[in-house]
C-alpha cells in the first residue's frame, strides 16, 4: 500500500467511510462446508466422521437459530463483528499483552541511508520524529489518499488509531481511548512523551502552529538525555504495562489512589501523539523491539518508537486499536522520505524559543515498587525466542516470472518447512484483509489445506517426479488463492463461527458440540493455530509477533524483489 500524498487532494483520507458496504454474514451452509474441509488434514477417517456428524447436527439444530440471531444483529450494525472482535481478541484477554499481543519490528531505513552507527542516536531520532509528525499532519489534514485495491476503496478508520491512542487496563475488560481528531473535527493533542532510563518527559511537538524542526526536536531530546546521564534510573513504572491485565489494572488504581497527580501523568501518556523510547541497547532490532527493556516502553500505547544507541530504530505497538498494515504504511512513508533526502535535514538550523521538556514524576511507595519489580520479573521470565532470517536466493520477481503468487509461495514454503521439521502438518492462520467493508479488519485464511498436505507429502517422496511435484504444487496454489479471495470478500468462515459462538455465550446457552469437538482446537479453532502468519507487504518494512500457542511459531514476513525476510 503506497502512500499517495496530495497537496490539494481530490479525495480526502476519510471521505469514503460512510459509503463503504457493511460486513456481510456468510451462509451457514457455506461456512460449515469450509470448516469441514479445513479440519480434514488433521483427522483420521474415524475422527473426521465423528466431526462431520457434529457439524451436521449443529447445522440442522442450534446452528440455525444462532445464525438467524446473527443475521438479526447484522441488520442493526454496519459491522456485526467489530465490537465482538475487539472484546474477544483483545480487551477481555487477561494475559500480559505487551509480549503476547503487541507487534514489534524495526524501522526500515537501516537498509539504505542509516546503517548501524555510533554517536548519531539523537540526531537520527530527531529526523525520524519529524517525518513521523509530518505523517500525523497528513492524517490531520486528510491529505493522505484513501487506500484502494484496484478501484475498490478500503476502510481507513484504523489510521485514526495510530496517534493519540492508548489502551487502559480494567479489572475484567480493558478499554481503548482515542484522542485523535482531524482539523475539521477540532483540536488534537500534539505532545509527545519521551522515555529514558525508566523516566518520563513530555513536550509539545508544535510551536506557534508549526511542527518542531529536527534541530528543535534535537534540542528537546538532548535535554532529556542530559537529565538522565549519570543519574539513577527512574522507578520504571512503565514495566507495569507488561503485567497480566487484571494485576496491572489494580496496580493502576492504587497508583492513582496514592496521589491524584499520578492520574494526570497517566492521561498525559495516554493522550500523547506517540512515545519515543531512548534505549541504550545495541540491538538485534526485531528481537529488542518486541522483547527489550520494559521500563522504557508503554505497552498499552498504539505507537512506541524505539531509538537504539547504534542509530537504528524499532517499534512496539498495541495490536488492539489497529492491524500491522497501518504501521507498515507509516514506516514505509518515513523510509521513502529519508531515502529521498539521504537521511539528512536540509532545512533551517534555527531553534525557536520554547519550553524545555517537562519531567513526569510518579509518586510511588513500597507497594508500587514491589509491583514494578514483579512486573519486570515476569516479563524477563517469558519464554519467547525471536529470530529474523533473510532469504536472498530469490524473491518476488523470480516467483512472479513463473506466474505464481509470492505470498502463496511463502505460505506453502512454511507448510513444507514445518512438515519436514516435525513430520506432520501445522495448523496455520494467515491474515486476510477485509478492509473493503465498513470498519473491516481481518478474517482467518487457513493455508493448511488437503492440497497443501498432498504437496508436502509428494515433496518428501524420493520417487516423485518433477512433473508430479509441480502438479501437486499448482493444485495447492490454486486452493490457497481461492480461499484467500473468498476470505477477503467476506466469505471466510472463522469469524462467522466466532459470531455464532459468542451469541451462544451471551445468551447463556449450553456450548454447542462443534466448539468442544477435539478437531476444533486441533485444527486451530479458538486461537490454537500452531503457525500464526501475516504478510507485511512488499516494502522494506518487516516485524515480529508472538505465537498464538506456547509450542508454536509467529511469522511476520516481507517479500522483496530479490529476497524475503521472516
Amino acid at each position: 500500500m503506497t502512500n499517495q500524498v496530495s497537496e490539494f487532494p481530490t479525495e480526502r483520507t476519510f471521505q469514503y467511510q460512510h459509503s463503504l458496504p457493511p460486513l456481510p454474514v456468510p451462509s451457514l451452509e457455506g461456512s460449515l462446508a469450509k470448516y469441514l474441509d479445513a479440519v480434514r488434514p488433521f483427522a483420521t477417517e474415524e475422527e473426521y466422521q465423528v466431526t462431520a456428524a457434529v457439524v451436521k447436527r449443529f447445522g440442522e439444530g442450534i446452528g440455525k437459530d444462532l445464525h438467524q440471531k446473527l443475521l438479526q444483529r447484522a441488520r442493526t450494525r454496519r459491522n456485526w463483528l467489530e465490537e465482538w472482535w475487539l472484546d474477544a481478541a483483545y480487551l477481555e484477554m487477561r494475559y500480559p499483552s505487551q509480549l503476547n499481543v503487541n507487534f514489534g519490528g524495526p524501522a526500515p531505513y537501516l537498509e539504505h541511508c542509516w546503517p548501524s552507527t555510533e554517536g548519531v542516536q539523537l540526531q537520527r531520532t530527531s529526523i525520524s520524529m519529524w517525518h513521523t509528525l509530518q505523517y500525523w499532519d497528513l492524517l490531520r489534514t486528510e491529505r493522505l489518499d484513501p487506500h484502494k485495491a484496484g478501484n475498490v476503496v478500503l476502510d481507513m478508520d484504523q489510521f485514526r488509531m495510530l496517534f493519540c491512542t492508548c489502551k487502559v487496563p480494567g479489572v475484567t475488560k480493558d478499554t481503548i481511548i482515542n484522542y485523535f481528531k482531524t482539523e475539521s473535527e477540532g483540536p488534537c493533542p500534539s505532545h509527545v512523551v519521551v522515555m529514558c532510563k525508566g523516566r518520563f518527559f513530555s513536550f509539545d511537538a508544535v510551536c506557534d502552529g508549526h511542527i518542531l524542526t529536527p534541530p528543535e526536536l534535537l534540542r528537546q531530546l538532548t535535554h532529556v538525555k542530559q537529565c538522565c546521564e549519570g543519574e539513577p534510573a527512574g522507578d520504571g513504572v512503565a514495566a507495569l504495562t507488561s503485567e497480566e491485565r487484571t494485576r496491572w489494572a489494580k496496580a493502576r488504581e492504587y497508583l492513582i489512589g496514592i496521589d491524584p497527580a499520578n492520574k494526570t501523568i497517566l492521561e498525559t501518556i495516554q493522550s500523547s501523539l506517540f512515545v519515543v523510547s531512548l534505549d541504550d541497547a545495541k540491538p538485534y532490532v526485531t528481537r529488542e523491539a518486541l522483547t527489550g527493556d520494559s521500563t522504557i516502553r508503554w505497552g498499552d500505547k498504539s505507537y512506541n518508537s524505539i531509538s537504539f544507541a547504534d542509530g537504528t530504530f524499532g517499534s512496539n505497538c498495541d495490536h488492539a486499536p489497529y492491524d500491522a498494515m497501518v504501521l507498515v504504511t507509516q514506516g514505509y512513508y518515513v523510509d521513502q522520505q529519508l531515502k529521498a533526502t539521504d537521511g539528512k535535514w536540509k532545512g533551517s538550523e534555527t531553534v525557536r524559543p520554547m519550553p524545555l521538556p517537562e519531567e513526569l514524576v510518579f509518586t510511588v511507595d513500597d507497594r508500587v515498587r514491589s509491583d514494578v519489580a514483579h512486573a519486570k520479573q515476569q516479563y524477563l521470565e517469558t519464554d519467547l525466542q525471536v529470530v529474523c532470517y533473510a532469504f536472498t536466493s530469490f524473491g518476488k520477481a523470480a516467483i512472479k516470472q513463473r506466474k505464481l503468487h509470492p505470498d502463496t509461495f511463502i505460505q506453502l514454503a512454511l507448510q513444507l518447512a514445518y512438515y519436514r521439521q516435525h513430520g506432520r502438518l501445522g495448523s496455520c492462520y494467515e491474515t486476510a484483509m477485509t478492509r473493503r467493508f465498513y470498519h473491516g479488519r481481518t478474517e482467518t485464511m487457513r493455508p493448511c489445506t488437503l492440497e497443501a498436505q498432498n504437496w508436502c507429502h509428494t515433496m518428501l517422496l524420493p520417487a516423485a517426479s518433477v512433473s508430479v511435484r509441480r502438479k501437486a504444487l499448482l493444485l495447492a496454489f490454486n486452493k490457497h488463492n481461492k480461499l484467500m479471495a473468498e476470505a477477503q470478500n467476506g466469505k471466510g468462515f472463522d469469524r462467522h463461527l466466532l459470531g455464532l459462538y459468542l451469541i451462544a455465550k451471551e445468551e447463556g446457552l449450553p456450548m454447542p458440540d462443534l466448539f468442544t469437538d477435539p478437531l476444533y482446537s486441533k485444527s486451530g479453532g479458538g486461537g490454537n493455530f500452531t503457525l500464526s502468519t501475516s504478510l507485511v507487504g512488499y516494502t522494506t518494512v518487516l516485524g515480529a509477533v508472538a505465537p498464538m500457542v506456547h509450542h508454536g511459531y509467529g511469522f511476520f514476513y516481507r517479500i522483496g524483489d530479490d529476497s524475503s525476510n521472516l
